[in-house]
């Protein structure tokens, strides 16, 4: 195991990193504090150079078996490094503006990003779930983190009574699924599922019900309907850049341990959970796409359209396969960067104007073309629209969920995409056909009596949240038009997750 040791070295160093920026913070005067979030990116940087040097093409078993280092892994910490290196710069602004301690705010993300590649790699349930809580309790505090925002304080006690709640269930059918095969660990509980069926057919009563709780606590911690209760209040009520790093980190994290569970655990017994799971996908992304539409608040909306998003990925959970894997894993990737590119367009937006409504979106098409083109581009991909992310990735993870013969669940997929098209319009309508409001008309006359144009905006964005926003609008018309790099990658990890095919 010592021999070993130093391919944990970008965790044990992620975490030396928030720790090292939580004590520069102590000495940097008020008005040098943005330098944390450099140190912050720089490490993250570093960090993510130095695990594709140590781990790639490794495929060990760490710890005892606890951890494990191979393509899987090293495809999301990479996911996960660089996703918290945008997340670290498209907040810089808003932390700068609307926040105070911002050497505990990156920390806090740094934190975050370290559960998310524990998750990543663990191969041992109770190790996945302390990595889970870590990410839990960083996403407890950041939601929390606007302490002048009583909308803010509200959505911290709702998502840590919920997320409290839902760890119970989930560390509760941990315990009914090692009461039932004794072990821990995926592979071994993969070959007692495996004797099990070929004894009697099917699992036990009590394995039956430990699989249903696990999959209960971990539909909470992904937001799928009937456990979504918390998204809406909690994403429309934390900052800005934290309701971007739940809605694109969180889920990713979430899928990359449920993908490895189902995929290494559970497989032998998918014919017992694979309608369970097929009809929490299609009810997950039929709430989530209809209640969007009526909602007014960007927050709610995007917090729904998430809900409607995990139904999607349900989907590859439902169709599990080599081809459901990848395809899955395609949609992960495509979706981060696609839900970025529209939060940080919209954290630009409300970094010059303070506001929220979609309403308050009217006439930004005039004023700032780009960041509107930019939300319109992520909103687009987002439906599935060709030449964009959003439409590569749903062609692929439909594609996959009809060759496993779920052509009914295909379907209903394609169906909720026609229905988030329709409410992703009306904001892009906002954007490009509606007057600027009348509070931005005013504001603009205030500062330039002569003008008859109302601007939106107060000011411009910088160069900073608008390089970080061109780079992501780029990766979603790349990943569009050419995602075969990636699908090298993406291979690379299914053969790791699925050796057998």
């Amino acid at each position: 195991m010592t021999e070993n040791l130093h391919l944990l070295l970008p965790e044990f160093l992620l975490a030396s990193l928030a720790i090292t920026v939580l004590a520069i913070d102590l000495f940097l005067p008020e008005e040098r504090k943005n330098l944390l979030a450099w140190v912050s990116v720089a490490g993250l940087a570093g960090l993510l150079a130095l695990a594709l040097v140590l781990l790639w093409d490794k495929d060990i078993l760490l710890y005892g078996g606890l951890v494990k280092a191979d393509a899987y892994s090293l495809l999301f910490k990479t996911i996960f490094f660089v996703l918290g290196g945008v997340v670290i710069l498209g907040s810089a602004d808003y932390v700068k503006k609307y926040l105070r301690s911002p050497g505990e705010f990156y920390a806090i993300v740094l934190f975050a990003v370290l559960a998310m590649s524990v998750m990543a790699s663990a191969v041992e349930l109770l190790t996945a779930y302390i990595a889970l809580e870590l990410m839990s309790f960083s996403f407890y505090t950041l939601v929390a983190y606007g302490r002048n925002n009583p909308k803010s304080n509200e959505a911290g006690v709702k998502y840590i009574l919920i997320g409290a709640f839902s760890s119970a269930i989930l560390l509760y059918g941990i315990s009914l699924l090692y009461g039932a095969v004794g072990v821990t660990r995926y592979a071994e509980i993969e070959t007692a599922i495996a004797a099990a069926m070929v004894d009697t057919g099917s699992v036990t009563p009590t394995l039956w019900i430990g699989l249903a709780l696990i999959l209960v606590g971990l539909g909470f911690k992904i937001a799928a309907v009937p456990f979504h209760m918390w998204a809406p209040d909690t994403y429309e009520g934390a900052p800005l850049p934290v309701t971007a790093f739940l809605s694109a980190g969180s889920k990713v994290a979430a899928f990359a341990l449920i993908l490895r569970l189902f995929g290494q655990a559970f497989l032998p017994s998918i014919e017992q959970w694979q309608i369970l799971v097929a009809v929490l996908a299609a009810i997950t992304m039929t709430v989530g796409n209809v209640v969007a539409i009526a909602q007014h608040n960007f927050k709610r909306l995007l917090a729904y359209s998430s809900i409607g998003h995990v139904g999607f990925m349900l989907l590859g959970i439902a169709a599990l396969s080599s081809f459901g894997a990848e395809a899955l894993m395609l949609y992960m990737v495509g979706y981060a960067i696609t839900t970025m590119a529209v939060f940080v367009g919209l954290i630009a937006f409300f970094n010059m104007t303070g506001r929220e409504e979609i309403s308050d979106l009217g006439g930004l098409a005039d004023s700032h073309p780009f960041i509107a083109a930019s939300i319109a581009i992520g909103l687009f991909s987002l439906s599935g629209l060709p030449f964009f992310a959003g439409f590569t990735i749903k062609f692929y993870l439909f594609t996959a969920v009809a060759t496993e013969g779920l052509l009914w669940l295909a379907g209903l997929a394609m169906f909720n995409s026609l229905i988030s098209l329709y409410y992703y319009l009306t904001v892009v309508r906002q954007m490009y056909i509606e007057p600027a409001p009348v509070w931005a008309q005013e504001s603009a006359l205030a500062h330039n009596p002569g003008s008859e144009q109302g601007n939106p905006g107060n000011g411009s964005p910088s160069i900073l949240i608008t390089g970080v926003l061109g780079v992501l609008v780029l990766g979603v018309i790349f990943v569009g038009v050419y995602p075969f790099p990636l699908l090298q990658a993406i291979k690379a990890a299914s053969s790791a997750l699925l050796p057998a095919g």
